[in-house]
């Protein structure tokens, strides 16, 4: 049961279906591998869109490898390792979308720097989108829609974030008393305007991963999550250590195919993610907590960190990649974005969201072989199953008859997540896109469905089979 005084407050979540594709030869070689009890999705005068392939390089603890670069040198990384991977013309590719979220202003369009950075034509057109944790789900939809409306048969789509190096801004009185200056014509207008600085004028404007209506963290909005869903920090932190745990599995195991290396000017070759860290329950319960003091639950063993990285996927129309000679990854069948009230819980777009775009595909949690959801914290991993999980919460909250059910943890997450492999804002997207289409193959599983909560309350879904 769930507390009657609990409030839903504002959520994102990202949702992605996939089918797997396997050793795609030709539509007849896709349908024979099908599993006779599941149909394929394949939608009458829609084009099929798959997923050729996808890369990011190494994820990184922010403040580590990475720290003297800019975001449009990872973003570059990563599409040279989509290209090197694939092999794949740069005149092929129609356009380039990218997703990030924490702008460097000298490169507001990172999507273009970056193309142009690794080579691709200046014809080719790049722009850049933003919509918090799911900007590269954002630029992977965008992509979708262009190849499905005709305009694109091959379109490139990614994420980078690099949160070593953010904006840190003069105060408003600052920047407005520079500006004025900038334009005073002559040395008594100067002196004028420098003579009303004040020591206030040169506090800084840092940065936050807060909500700009509410001004609230996302760690406080776990923390209040984490407690109208009564989730103990016992199981928080027993849930983070099953990430790192599973991670680091997959790690050694070899089964993070996505990752491809990256030379760091001046540096050593970055080969692996480094956050992933086992600990124990013993280490992990030693730590304060990180945003409701002192009484909260979520602390920084139990949240995702501040982190380095750059993704990028290779989509393209069924047709295409057979013309080239390509065995995509996945399909991608389509997508749904929901959002809530911004003053509500900002990280239950999962539990929105999966009966939305599990009735549009005609299918059930049953019918998932592998579930992806990003970890923002793990307060907000447990909450959004048990609301899930929950009649009570389906029918007061969602206006629904009963519950769309939890995922079976055997299902889940299965490599670990943003909590062990890291959350570079933008790129997370495109990881749990290839996460899914690898385990899918793995599994011999037929769909896969993502998700992922993200600020300003607006949840997307994807389908493939």
């Amino acid at each position: 049961g769930l507390p009657r005084s609990y409030r839903v407050f504002r959520g994102i979540s990202s949702w992605s279906f996939f089918k797997l594709a396997g050793s795609l030869v030709n539509i007849t070689s896709l349908l024979a591998v099908q599993p006779k009890s599941k149909k394929t999705l394949t939608k009458s005068g829609v084009k099929n869109i798959v997923v050729v392939e996808g890369v990011r390089i190494p994820f990184l603890q922010s403040g580590t490898s990475y720290a003297d670069l800019m975001p449009h040198d990872l973003a570059r990384a990563a599409l040279q390792g989509l290209l090197n991977r694939t092999s794949v013309p740069r005149e092929v590719v129609d356009y380039i979308v990218y997703g990030t979220v924490i702008q460097e202003v000298k490169t507001s369009n990172v999507a273009r720097e970056a193309a142009l950075g690794a080579g691709f034509s200046d014809k080719t057109p790049a722009h850049t989108v933003t919509m918090a944790c799911i900007s590269s789900n954002q630029a992977m939809t965008t992509g979708v829609g262009m190849i499905a409306a005709g305009q694109c048969d091959v379109v490139v789509a990614g994420g980078v974030e690099l949160m070593s190096d953010v904006p840190i801004r003069h105060s408003r009185k600052m920047r407005k008393t520079m500006l004025t200056l900038n334009r005073a014509k002559t040395l008594g207008q100067k002196l004028s305007l420098l003579s009303k600085i004040r020591p206030d004028y040169f506090a800084p404007e840092l940065p936050a991963v807060a909500e700009f209506s509410t001004s609230e963290t996302m760690g406080h909005s776990a923390d209040r999550l984490a407690a109208a869903f009564a989730v103990s920090r016992l199981e928080q932190d027993e849930y983070a250590l099953r990430s790192h745990t599973l991670a680091k599995k997959a790690q050694d195991g070899g089964l993070l195919l996505d990752v491809v290396p990256f030379k760091v000017p001046g540096k050593d070759t970055v080969t692996k993610d480094n956050g992933i860290r086992p600990s124990s329950m013993e280490q992990m319960g030693k730590l304060k907590p990180a945003f409701v003091k002192p009484y909260g639950t979520v602390t920084a063993a139990n949240s995702s960190f501040l982190t380095d990285g750059a993704s990028a996927v290779l989509l393209m129309s069924e047709e295409k990649a057979l013309a080239m000679g390509y065995k995509p990854k996945a399909y991608l069948r389509d997508f749904v974005y929901v959002s809530q009230d911004p003053k509500d819980q900002l990280l239950l777009g999962p539990t929105y969201a999966t009966p939305k775009v599990l009735e549009k595909a005609g299918l059930t949690m049953a019918d998932i072989d592998v579930f992806e959801f990003h970890e923002a914290f793990a307060g907000q991993i447990l909450a959004n199953l048990k609301a899930m999980d929950s009649d009570w919460f389906a029918q007061n909250y969602m206006g629904r008859k009963s519950k769309v059910g939890a995922p079976p943890l055997e299902k889940f997450n299965t490599w670990g997540g943003s909590l062990s492999l890291g959350h570079p804002f933008a790129a997370t997207g495109c990881r749990l896109v290839m996460t899914t289409a690898h385990s899918l193959k793995k599994e011999g599983g037929q769909y896969g469905l993502v998700a992922a909560c993200a600020a300003g309350g607006l949840p997307k879904c994807v389908l493939g089979p």
